[in-house]
């Protein structure tokens, strides 16, 4: 195949950015290591019924009270007030999240994916190292543009969203065609990184905030790859595990 034939690949450092990007033409991978899109892939890897991704603690609420659902998420790290669970992927365990649904919302992940929508995405799913495989294997059984978006941090690019672009990149990127300077960084940072990841990261203002808060297995999980194997894919509003 000719550089002309293959799909484009782009990395999205941020959501401040996206608008710079074709989102109506390309599959949109919302990456969130830490944790929201660990966390969505563990509950549907777990058999959850599906994750709803909400952009506000009211309305994960709302409809939590609507759908008798259990209502899950986080603000700056920790369980948002008003919800009855938070964004570790440890507490959605099949005997906890077996057959339910999950209406969730955190500070960036969810966001992204509803800028997403609202800039006309129609081919969304979401990614981390805990299901890297599935992700790779749909990208390249699919043959479309690509846009690997990170979530970030408030609009501020991180470290870890962007280490996992480059994971991506490592695996597949010969199957696209990428100008883009970003995926070429996101591609060397994950090169220097590869070797012990949880080290590389310590520096990083994420680690530091989920490690004041005593969450280091979180974070180990997070980034173990192919832990929980689903693709989460979005449709009519919810996200659920990809049926090949």
């Amino acid at each position: 195949m000719s550089e002309q034939q293959k799909p484009t690949l782009f990395t999205c450092l941020s959501p401040a950015l996206l608008n710079l990007y074709e989102v109506k033409d390309s599959i949109i991978v919302i990456i969130d290591v830490l944790r929201a899109t660990s966390t969505i892939a563990t509950a549907l890897h777990n058999k959850a019924k599906c994750v709803i991704p909400v952009d506000s603690v009211q309305e994960c609420v709302r409809l939590g009270n609507q759908m008798d659902a259990i209502t899950a998420g986080e603000r700056d790290g920790q369980i948002a007030e008003g919800l009855q669970h938070g964004n570790s992927p440890f507490e959605y365990t099949e005997a906890f999240a077996g057959g339910k649904t999950i209406v969730l919302t955190t500070t960036n992940g969810t966001k992204l994916l509803h800028m997403a929508l609202q800039q006309g995405a129609s081919n969304i799913i979401t990614g981390s190292f805990v299901n890297i495989s599935s992700v790779c294997n749909y990208l390249v059984a699919q043959n479309k543009n690509v846009i690997l978006g990170c979530a970030a941090w408030k609009d501020k690019v991180n470290i870890e969203d962007t280490i996992f672009a480059g994971a991506v990149i490592e695996r597949i990127g010969e199957r696209f065609n990428s100008n883009c300077d970003a995926s070429y960084g996101a591609l060397n940072l994950y090169q220097q990184a590869k070797p012990n990841i949880i080290e590389y990261i310590k520096p990083t203002s994420h680690y530091k905030r989920l490690a004041g808060f005593n969450l280091h297995a979180d974070m180990e999980f997070c980034f173990t790859n192919d832990a929980a194997n689903t693709l989460p894919i979005y449709n009519d509003g919810r996200l659920t595990a990809y049926k090949h």
